[in-house]
């Protein structure tokens, strides 16, 4: 571990320390997600909102899965809402993103698989892309949003199909969104159009389409006042083509799937320090359904956690292993294919891993977490392919490769009354 990653987990630590008698919540709602809830009684009001996330998050990966990297920066999101009626909300603004110690910044979207060409036109001082949001609920509980969604971590997908620290590194997701949540069921269908092509266009057009809803058992057998029974399913796929493009060099259609599902709880405890537990298993699928970029068409993986809400922190253990399972926007840690440009593809990797984390709320909009995380890839062999063949080649053995993240972030989300109509 690096002078760095020493530093802020000391700093961690101490601060935790200091603070562990303050309120807290859980570090999902507090920093990586956004509210989709609709405020019905600022109907004719003309409001601004200013959201910003400031981060600095430390990826000490070991082994040859992928390179280690540092995420020092913030991006910063003012907007102009109006709700001309209780039922829809209109919001303009721009999202800008910026990493200290850089000034040029590639005109495209982000994140991109493998092998998509981005344009060469070149931003300086932040990554800027406009923002626009319509948000209409004709039904409690339904909500139907076009523009940008409420997209990233507000998914809430397992690890292996979306890593968090996109909420960090991509671009707001655009596109439309279904939203249904009852008693029974959470319900979020998306998709997010991440490339438009013009007749001629030497570029492919991509989106990924989404689905991510929590079945709510307990309430369909039976209340439980300690327990609540739920039944994840996650599906992600992801298209890169397009039949106007015919100027582009690579115009081969590619199209992936990720899904996940599984049975998790959620437990209430009758203790002081530990008051919550939630348990979850999930099997995940990969497939590639067109296309030559990965070195397999199929994959599986298994993947287990337990989480446990101890005083202000939230402690969390878990396992993976896959076979042939490539992870389309997931923690490359996740995944059996090297990110590391080696042309590796390890045979059954298996990874456990130890997360600990506390965030609170400072004041009304205005949130600061912190984390630290580690994983353990166990040794497994390895083979090289070619990738125009997908011929794999020699074996080698990988040692065992445990890697350490850790992440400060201070999160902003407040606005005030600009006129009333």
């Amino acid at each position: 571990m690096n002078f760095l990653l020493r530093y802020l987990s000391v700093l961690a630590f101490l601060f935790l320390y200091n603070t562990y008698t303050l309120f807290s919540q859980n570090i999902t709602s507090l920093i990586y997600t956004e509210d989709t809830s609709f405020v019905s009684n600022e109907v004719r009001e003309l409001r601004l909102r200013f959201r910003n996330m400031n981060f600095f998050r430390d990826n000490e990966y070991k082994g040859s899965l992928v390179k280690g990297y540092t995420l020092p920066g913030l991006w910063i999101l003012p907007s102009v809402s109006y709700q001309p009626l209780k039922t829809l909300k209109i919001e303009a603004g721009a999202y800008m993103l910026r990493y200290w110690g850089e000034s040029k910044y590639p005109n495209t979207h982000y994140v991109n698989l493998p092998e998509y060409e981005n344009g060469d036109n070149i931003q300086s001082s932040f990554h800027a892309v406009p923002f626009f949001r319509v948000h209409y609920a004709p039904l409690p509980g339904v909500s139907l949003v076009l523009g940008n969604i409420y997209g990233r971590n507000n998914h809430r997908l397992i690890e292996p199909l979306y890593n968090k620290e996109m909420v960090m590194t991509s671009d707001p997701e655009s596109g439309v969104q279904f939203l249904w949540n009852t008693r029974h069921l959470n319900l979020d269908m998306w998709v997010n159009w991440e490339s438009f092509i013009f007749q001629g266009d030497s570029r492919q057009e991509e989106f990924t389409f989404g689905i991510s809803s929590r079945i709510k058992a307990n309430q369909l057998l039976s209340d439980f006042n300690n327990f609540h029974f739920y039944v994840p399913i996650q599906i992600l796929f992801k298209h890169q083509g397009g039949e106007i493009n015919t100027t582009a060099s690579e115009r081969s259609v590619k199209t992936w799937l990720n899904a996940a599902s599984g049975i998790g709880m959620d437990i209430k405890m009758p203790f002081r320090h530990l008051r919550k537990l939630n348990i979850e298993i999930d099997a995940a699928y990969y497939a590639q359904q067109k296309g030559g970029t990965f070195p397999f068409d199929k994959g599986y993986g298994i993947y287990g956690k337990l989480l446990a809400d101890i005083n202000s922190f939230d402690v969390k253990a878990g396992y993976w292993q896959c076979h042939n399972f490539v992870s389309l926007m997931g923690d490359p840690l996740f995944g059996a294919v090297s990110m590391s440009g080696k042309n590796l593809i390890y045979n059954n990797p298996k990874t456990a891993f130890l997360s600990v984390e506390y965030s609170h709320s400072i004041g009304k909009g205005f949130a600061l977490g912190v984390h630290a995380d580690i994983y353990n890839t166990f040794k497994c062999d390895a083979n090289q392919y070619t990738s125009n063949t997908k011929m794999q080649d020699s074996k080698i053995s990988m040692p065992n490769a445990v890697s350490f993240i850790a992440g400060i972030y201070l999160k902003t989300d407040f606005g005030f009354l600009l006129k009333r109509f």
